[in-house]
């Protein structure tokens, strides 16, 4: 059985598990043949006290050339940290010159939280962000990435109904789904989704602890789930409860991100801790 060829493109940190350590296993275990794209190697994820970071925008370039000559093609591209308004034109080249008929792009902004922007960030990554959505099947933004795409003032105490105007705003600027994601009510934690013009919500219980990459394992797992032929509603929700296994599967102390291998090793071995 064929499986689909997507490209994940995002930074790889050697230890602690985000970004590229979080997206390629867990494609991977979906079913799906799973490329990578590095942005820039880091010596660990930025939690840590310290860390190093190489940039390989210049190498990009090379790599995309070498894929050129070999004719390389992909049914599906996800994006998550990117690192430079540089990086976002060479993301935008992939898209043009390596798309399978009907290849779908599915963006995680992963550019701020918390109503600040991170801090290798400014005002021209959020513009070349902008425009990178344009191109997309479907975004993954939080609230306060999707305030800054709509140009809109970030409020901590931000309702889901009054988000819905913040999305309806971000909807004029790409044609893509939105799936606004972390957003949180009484005791609960879910998604606001709009497509084709249409809200629908999913909401699980709001777990008490928070640990660093959880967004890339989300994205992760909604977009191979939802390559795979779920709607948005049930991709999001059993991403949800992917991360949430997880979650309860880590010590609340571990620097290191969430226990996904847990979750993986179970799934492997038949025991269903997600579908």
């Amino acid at each position: 059985m064929l499986s689909k060829r997507i490209l994940t493109i995002q930074d790889l940190s050697c230890v602690g598990r985000c970004s590229l350590t979080v997206a390629l296993p867990v494609l991977s275990a979906y079913g799906m043949e799973t490329c990578v794209l590095p942005t820039a190697v880091l010596s660990n994820h930025t939690a840590f006290d310290k860390w190093s970071c190489l940039d390989l925008t210049y190498e990009m370039k090379n790599i995309l050339a070498a894929w050129q000559e070999n004719g390389f093609l992909f049914d599906a591209f996800l994006t998550g940290y990117l690192g430079s308004a540089g990086v976002v034109d060479v993301v935008k080249t992939c898209f043009s010159d390596f798309s399978n008929e009907s290849a779908e792009i599915i963006i995680d902004p992963a550019f701020g939280d918390n109503g600040r922007l991170y801090p290798a960030y400014d005002g021209e990554y959020v513009t070349a962000m902008a425009d990178l959505i344009k191109s997309a099947d479907i975004i993954l933004p939080n609230l306060t990435e999707a305030c800054f795409l709509a140009g809109i003032e970030y409020r901590s105490d931000t309702s889901p109904e009054s988000a819905k105007e913040i999305v309806k705003r971000l909807a004029e600027y790409t044609p893509a789904a939105i799936v606004l994601t972390g957003m949180e009510r009484a005791g609960e934690i879910g998604e606001l989704i709009y497509s084709g013009g249409v809200f629908s919500e999913v909401w699980a219980e709001k777990l008490p602890r928070r640990f660093h990459g959880t967004g890339d394992l989300f994205a992760a797992a909604f977009a191979a789930l939802y390559l795979q032929g779920s709607g948005l509603e049930k991709a999001c929700a059993s991403a949800g409860d992917f991360v949430a296994a997880g979650i309860n599967a880590t010590d609340s102390s571990c620097i290191y991100g969430v226990n996904l291998e847990y979750v993986l090793n179970s799934r492997v071995n038949g025991n269903r801790c997600f579908t």
